[in-house]
């Protein structure tokens, strides 16, 4: 796991839905200090904005899907 914010951007979902559920497993299992549970907690905050990015352009990509559709008929 990668605890550089920088390389989100080429991150694909599941990459980054992947990495997030990592993230999660090692915060529940409790780090050994409380600068590394801060680094997991924020890597988590960017890996969740991540995936959402994915799945609102999927939303938006199929909203315009659907609005072609009903045009096109």
């Amino acid at each position: 796991m990668s605890s550089d914010t920088g390389d989100l951007s080429t991150l694909t979902f599941e990459q980054a839905r992947d990495e997030l559920v990592q993230v999660v497993a090692k915060l529940e299992q409790g780090s050994p200090t409380l600068e590394e549970s801060l680094a997991l907690w924020t890597r988590g905050e960017a890996l969740a904005a991540r995936c959402e990015e994915w799945l609102l352009g999927a939303k938006r990509r199929l909203d315009d899907a659907r609005g072609a559709e009903t045009t096109a008929s």
